[in-house]
């Protein structure tokens, strides 16, 4: 591509060694489409005439349709063009290749006006807008599949951890609403980014703008794009939306990599909350008793993937100067590799959620045992207008003298409480019920058994309002 500069050929290791093709031919389809809307803006400047950009688009269409059938069967796009491959540096050059071998000289026309650091911009734009829109769509089903099982559990409780010892009681769905709203962070995140992203770099040429009068609404509103970039020299360095992407989803990792915790820690003897659905479970080779979480520890570990391909890019970009450096090569991998993995756990998590079921019995017994319903011991005393500091003193001093003869709150005489405090009176033991210690908590975004009911409504509505999350765009070839 640059032999007119150069006396020398590469070195054959060193040549081997800087290609991109072996991975960014991942980008076939999405270089096609850039491709395909560069040659609409050529036409337009009158670089090509009508006959010539018909020939261009279709040589480019056959080369996206082979290539997309490729992919779908063996997960090679490359795999029908052997010679080309084996060739090319990157996947700008295999389809300026592939083009040649259809058309001739005139495919030599398409790359009039433009530079590899914009395509590879654009290209990197394209994918990650079309992985963004299919995480968006995982994240939505699992939330459903979170919503589904809140509505299954009904008023079933469990006990709630600060500091991983029991606080108080929650309902069931209480809990799992609660991922159902860093879901839907996770979902707002990804749409932010999508619109910061959402502008084309074609037409920046290298660095300082394209050499000749393109329109470059042509190729933005071509590639659905809502506008061209506003600085040739950020637009063919910048690599924010790539950033931005992976750290949206080191966070949904994160997210991912709680529950995967709490559902290990659960599935255990020691709690039983939840018994493990088989069909996502391993046994041991050794222990032919076990029956061993797989699934959520491959959570926990698939994220810290995630985490990785962003630190990655964050190190790769923080010392480059403007504008296009070959260091940029190393940030197609990682983001890649971010979007296989949140991709492949969306494949499996919504379909475990689903067949999760909970042993109720045990979580309430732990949820009706070890004063979890000492708040509400205290709202009651504070209700009846003792300040809360000496109602949190009365009811400890009550726990304390529980604790010392065995026995819940709810078990100790009127005559015992009352010695701790003279507004205790008969209605105290309605007062620290499940049902009242639930209840209790009348806020929205509380616990208390409507409040619970009116968020699942209210959360099946907003999961329901996304809809298709921006879509696929119906132009070119995807």
């Amino acid at each position: 591509m640059w032999s007119g500069r150069f006396r020398e050929p590469l070195n054959p290791q060193f040549e081997a060694w800087q290609r991109s093709f072996p991975f960014d031919w991942r980008l076939v389809q999405v270089e096609v489409r850039a491709s395909i809307a560069h040659a609409r803006a050529l036409a337009a400047a009158g670089i090509l005439s009508p006959i010539e950009e018909q020939q261009m688009i279709a040589g480019l269409h056959a080369i996206g349709e082979i290539t997309l059938q490729s992919e779908q069967h063996r997960n090679d796009p490359a795999a029908p063009f052997a010679a080309s491959a084996a060739q090319a540096e990157d996947v700008h050059h295999f389809v300026e290749l592939e083009l040649t071998r259809k058309l001739g000289d005139l495919a030599l026309k398409l790359h009039t006006g433009r530079s590899r650091n914009e395509q590879i911009a654009t290209d990197m734009r394209l994918y990650i807008r079309n992985a963004l829109d299919d995480v968006l769509r995982g994240q939505r089903e699992w939330a459903i599949a979170l919503l589904a099982l809140a509505r299954r559990s009904g008023t079933a409780v469990m006990p709630s951890y600060t500091h991983l010892q029991r606080a108080e009681p929650v309902l069931v769905a209480h809990w799992l609403l609660a991922y159902v709203s860093m879901i839907e962070r996770d979902m707002s995140r990804l749409e932010d980014c999508r619109v910061r992203m959402n502008l084309c770099p074609l037409g920046s040429g290298a660095i300082a703008g394209a050499t000749i009068a393109l329109n470059r609404s042509i190729a933005a509103q071509a590639l659905s794009f809502q506008a061209p970039t506003s600085n040739s020299m950020d637009a063919t360095s910048d690599r924010d939306f790539a950033l931005e992407f992976t750290q949206a989803l080191s966070i949904f990792g994160l997210h991912v990599s709680r529950f995967a915790e709490e559902i290990t820690l659960f599935s255990t003897a020691e709690f039983a909350f939840v018994d493990l659905p088989e069909a996502f479970s391993t046994g041991s080779s050794a222990m032919p008793q076990k029956k061993n979480p797989d699934l959520t520890e491959l959570l926990r570990g698939k994220a810290a993937r995630l985490f990785g391909a962003s630190a990655t890019l964050s190190l790769l970009l923080k010392g480059l100067p403007l504008a296009y450096n070959k260091d940029l090569q190393e940030g197609q991998e990682p983001v890649f590799d971010a979007a296989d993995t949140a991709l492949g756990i969306l494949s499996v998590l919504p379909s475990f959620t689903r067949t999760l079921r909970f042993r109720s019995d045990r979580m309430a017994a732990a949820a009706a045992s070890g004063y979890l319903n000492a708040m509400a011991a205290a709202t009651y005393l504070s209700n009846k207008g003792v300040p809360f500091r000496k109602a949190h003193e009365q009811i400890g001093n009550a726990v304390r003298y529980a604790l010392e003869s065995g026995r819940e709150l709810e078990q100790l005489t009127l005559t015992e409480l009352q010695t701790f405090g003279e507004a205790f009176a008969e209605d105290f033991y309605a007062a620290i019920t499940i049902e009242a210690t639930l209840d209790c908590h009348d806020v929205p975004g509380g616990t208390a058994r409507h409040r619970v009911a009116a968020a699942l409504d209210a959360a099946d509505q907003r999961i329901a309002a996304v809809g298709d999350l921006g879509g696929k765009e119906a132009s070119g070839v995807r």
